[in-house]
């Protein structure tokens, strides 16, 4: 049964993305958290271009993918699961949270250190919250982030079902909880200790600093409760908030060819984590052009 999974491992994930995208879409257009300021059409377009070039891009760069050195790590017996003997639900368990950890701890990184940010606010300068922007990130940083999973695989030797496990929800995962959904507040509660919800998330998406690097998770919630990174609501509240980053605040900066050119523009300053300077931005929002 495994074998047959992974024998279709791109056919199961490019359904699950299919799937779980369009179902997230049409929970936003039917029961939307926020207002819509900015057509789908601009940015949809623009972000899901994004998405195709990224994954042309690491299959050209990157002869293999997790889930195929999985194969080969653990066909060749290496990593540390060669040394140590567990039952294999254990081992697809133990992968999973590693490597969700690990996710969390390189989202912290890529808040913490300049030269990263650069990369990584990209994802942040988009103007809306919604199902597309779990999807927009820089080229470099999907390279920079494949190669660490890389790294992870081989150190660990995992099952490689459970690396597909992971990856599915990972990329599921994102898609759902930076989704313009309105969730229940009773429902959002329980959930949030499971589950990393869309309300959790926004918070994160905030344009004060003090509430960008906060909730870093993808998947779960723990991580971010565990070390100290959790923060409930915007102090603007999720209706009122403003999303984004100072820096880029124009429509135009919305398409392809500027989010690629993002990481030249401008400092590196008033977001990084613990960086001097400005600790939060000004109430006033620059005006949109």
């Amino acid at each position: 049964m495994t074998d047959a999974i992974l024998a279709y491992e791109p056919q199961i994930r490019i359904s699950v993305f299919i799937a779980i995208l369009a179902v997230m879409a049409l929970w936003e257009v039917a029961a939307p958290r926020r207002r819509v300021e900015i057509p789908r059409l601009l940015r949809w377009s623009n972000n899901l271009s994004l998405v195709v070039l990224d994954a042309l891009i690491v299959r050209l760069v990157f002869p293999v993918v997790a889930v195929g050195l999985a194969l080969i790590v653990s066909g060749n017996g290496w990593g540390l699961f060669a040394l140590v003997d567990v039952p294999n639900w254990l081992a697809i368990v133990v992968t999973i949270l590693i490597l969700d950890l690990i996710i969390y701890l390189q989202h912290v990184v890529f808040h913490a250190v300049p030269a990263l940010w650069r990369l990584h606010r990209m994802h942040h300068a988009d103007l809306e919250f919604d199902v597309t922007t779990g999807l927009r990130f820089h080229p470099a940083e999907i390279l920079l982030s494949m190669a660490i999973k890389l790294l992870v695989v081989l150190a660990l030797g995992p099952p490689a079902i459970a690396v597909l496990i992971f990856e599915v929800l990972l990329n599921g995962s994102a898609m759902f909880n930076h989704s313009n959904i309105r969730l229940p507040a009773r429902v959002d509660a329980v959930l949030r200790w499971v589950i990393v919800t869309p309300d959790m998330h926004r918070v994160h998406h905030s344009i004060h600093p003090s509430e960008t690097n906060s909730n870093f998770g993808f998947n779960v919630p723990w991580w971010d409760r565990l070390l100290g990174t959790y923060k409930a609501q915007p102090r603007d509240g999720h209706e009122g908030m403003t999303i984004g980053i100072e820096q880029f605040r124009s429509r135009r900066e919305l398409w392809i060819d500027r989010m690629l050119t993002q990481p030249l523009k401008g400092p590196a300053s008033g977001y990084p984590i613990n960086r001097t300077g400005k600790s939060e931005v000004s109430d006033q929002v620059p005006p949109e052009n």
